[in-house]
């Protein structure tokens, strides 16, 4: 049950399927990433494994980079595409 919980989420999220606008925050997806590990570790579904780490990239790459409303552009690090995209967690 847990499992189909997590792959709806993953669903309604745009996690997976990729959506073109995927709604990600910190805390919920902190949670997601802990819960698809452990239906890994329980399950060996490398399925699973395979959401916590898309999901980790994919909270690095939303939440990562301002947002569309603010007045600022690019990553939050102030790091440029290329060398953010290597270090998304590094900060100045």
């Amino acid at each position: 049950m847990v499992g189909e919980i997590m792959i709806e989420f993953a669903r309604m999220s745009g996690l997976s399927p990729a959506g073109s606008s995927p709604q990600r925050y910190l805390w919920t997806d902190a949670f997601a990433v802990c819960n698809f590990l452990d239906l890994y570790r329980q399950t060996r579904n490398e399925h699973y494994k395979h959401l916590a780490l898309l999901l980790v990239e994919q909270v690095h790459a939303v939440l990562g980079r301002h947002r569309t409303d603010d007045s600022r552009a690019g990553r939050i690090s102030g790091l440029n595409e290329q060398e953010g995209a290597k270090h998304p967690t590094i900060g100045d």
